[in-house]
């Protein structure tokens, strides 16, 4: 059996900010994280856990604090000047609000022809049959290349967001909350376009959420995030059919099931989540957690292999019996 190729390899990734009173923020910490040729990885967790800061370092538009990425087996972590921008224009990244990331002064034709011209020094004539061809295709209309953002919709502006991070022809796509900005009539038209654009393009993508319904309709493989770690990897098969961390478990039980599914137990997370400036001793999930004991709240658990594909940070993994998604 043929091993899936790694894409995307990210060690010991760690993104710090700067937080008042001098203290440091660690955003992301200490990330191992594999993205493999051709699946999609669902990222998600609750708003503040750094999964959108992940997503951004991994391919550079936030510069990471430490650690490693590496891109088809290349570390691409400290690259500079043209080496840079060739690799930048094969990993893209659609950001979560369709406004504030296009320049309102610029036509869409301007917009997305911009990775082209720029990282790919693609001629202005080829550019623009590229860049007809691609609001064609996110169902614009090559006519959409004459106005400004303004003038759409947030569907629609979300649409641009995405033929722009497809114009330079990508391998990798952070898409980072591509639809929570957008109307729920609206965000069903735009998940099923990525995942049309990844079947036709053969991408890899990181889709970040936090939205467990969203991600189940296009991801490959779920990891979810707390506090800056990695505290879960699974298939989504595996994660929707009972997950082994108990945070998991929570935000699980929190998706609607439908009415011929068993009616999961609600579980209420009490508390909010801790201040990543200072992170608790132990697991960093027990101070919300019902399970916890005492060495939980003394003890770090390691991301540990507990069956083939799956991984958790946990003293007592939850180790579901495989079911029905």
């Amino acid at each position: 059996m043929k091993l899936p190729t790694p894409l995307i390899e990210l060690e010991k990734l760690r993104v710090d900010f700067g937080g008042s009173g001098g203290r440091r923020v660690r955003a992301v910490r200490d990330v191992d994280l594999t993205i493999y040729q051709g699946e999609t990885l669902g990222l998600v967790g609750e708003s503040g856990c750094g999964k959108s800061t992940l997503g951004r370092a991994t391919v550079r538009v936030t510069e990471p604090t430490g650690g490693t990425i590496r891109y088809l087996g290349a570390d691409i972590t400290t690259l500079r000047g043209a080496h840079f921008r060739q690799t930048r224009a094969e990993l893209q990244m659609v950001f979560q609000d369709p406004f504030g990331s296009l320049n309102p002064r610029r036509t869409v034709a301007d917009i997305v022809a911009e990775p082209l011209l720029r990282a790919r020094r693609t001629p202005r004539p080829e550019a623009r049959r590229i860049v007809d061809d691609l609001l064609d295709q996110v169902g614009l209309g090559r006519e959409a290349g004459t106005r400004r953002p303004h003038e759409f919709s947030g569907g629609q502006r979300q649409r641009i967001g995405i033929a722009r991070a497809l114009a330079p022809a990508p391998t990798f796509v952070v898409a980072d909350e591509p639809v929570s900005a957008l109307d729920v009539s609206i965000q069903a038209q735009v998940i099923n376009l990525l995942a049309d654009l990844i079947r036709e393009r053969g991408l890899t993508m990181l889709f970040i959420s936090h939205d467990l319904g969203v991600v189940r309709h296009i991801a490959d493989r779920i990891a979810v995030m707390y506090l800056g770690e990695i505290i879960e990897i699974a298939s989504r098969d595996d994660f929707f059919a009972g997950p082994a961390h108990p945070y998991g478990e929570a935000l699980l039980s929190s998706v609607p099931t439908l009415s011929r599914q068993p009616r999961r137990e609600r579980i209420e997370l009490t508390g909010d989540l801790p201040d990543p400036a200072a992170p608790p001793a132990g697991c960093t999930f027990h101070t919300r957690c019902r399970y916890a004991v005492d060495r939980c709240r003394t003890e770090a658990p390691a991301l540990t292999e507990v069956a083939a594909g799956r991984q958790v940070r946990c003293h007592f993994p939850l180790l579901p019996v495989k079911g029905p998604a």
